[in-house]
């Protein structure tokens, strides 16, 4: 697939599981790809929202609710942003290299939109919020991710991001935007359409790794026992915060838990 044909926008049903060999390597590791994928999906949308004037008044828990979410979601995108430029340098190839860069840039960007989202609802000091009001199962994950990239543990690595926090992050998305103001529905937008493409990215390395290596599905699996208690803890707060009624939150949860199972590590 050429990389610069039909990149108006990408589509909404953009599945990168469903690619060939050669156009997935083309559209997920392609710099050129991304930049003109983002930049049309992104064109006249400042801080990830285009329509002036859809702001609405929140009510004072509603908002009390979202600016904690937003404030959980900054902790997830910082974790990704870390995580992302600190395994370029130990990355297995020039491709991986090249994808992990452009993971970089949009982890800085949902970051920064995050940021700006809580600015327009009149947070004056995210940074001391973020510290105040972070989820202690997201700040042990992050934590723990950084320690797999700390110790150049590609595998672990790709696995903790690529794969459990971006499931996470999708799923979680995915269920607020259903349910969001107008202006944070369609920052989520934006920020899902690029995590889709990292998810794609760390299924496919691994998924190839695991069939030229077996052995490797024992430890990913025990990873992945220390690391699911973290994530549905992490997903129990959040939907809570969004008020999401028990059945919801068990649907969620077995989201995660089945897109987690696509790599065979039930």
């Amino acid at each position: 697939m050429n990389p610069t044909s039909d990149l108006g926008s990408e589509p909404d049903d953009f599945d990168p599981h469903e690619l060939e060999p050669g156009d997935f390597r083309d559209e997920v590791y392609s710099f050129e790809f991304w930049f003109q994928a983002v930049d049309g999906y992104l064109r006249d949308r400042p801080y990830g929202h285009s329509v002036p004037g859809r702001e609405v008044t929140l009510e004072p828990s509603r908002r009390e609710a979202l600016i904690t979410t937003l404030c959980n979601y900054c902790v997830g995108e910082t974790a990704a942003l870390e995580g992302a430029s600190g395994m370029i340098e130990f990355a297995p190839n020039r491709h991986a290299k090249i994808f992990l860069a452009t993971q970089v840039v949009d982890e800085a960007r949902h970051l920064e939109v995050f940021l700006h989202r809580l600015a327009d609802l009149g947070v004056e000091d995210p940074e001391a919020e973020i510290v105040a009001r972070a989820n202690p199962s997201l700040v042990r994950f992050k934590e723990r991710l950084l320690e797999f990239v700390a110790g150049r543990d590609w595998d672990a690595a790709v696995f903790a991001q690529n794969v459990v926090l971006e499931t996470m992050e999708n799923t979680a998305f995915r269920a607020h935007e259903t349910t969001a103001d107008p202006v944070t529905a369609e920052v989520l937008d934006g920020v899902i359409k690029d995590e889709r493409r990292h998810l794609g990215f760390g299924e496919n390395d691994l998924g190839a790794r695991l069939m030229r290596e077996p052995g490797v599905r024992s430890r990913l699996t025990e990873i992945r026992a220390e690391l699911d208690p973290l994530v549905l803890g992490t997903f129990e707060a959040a939907m809570g915060d969004l008020g999401a009624d028990t059945a919801r939150r068990e649907a969620l949860g077995r989201e995660y838990l089945t897109a987690i199972e696509r790599l065979g590590l039930a």
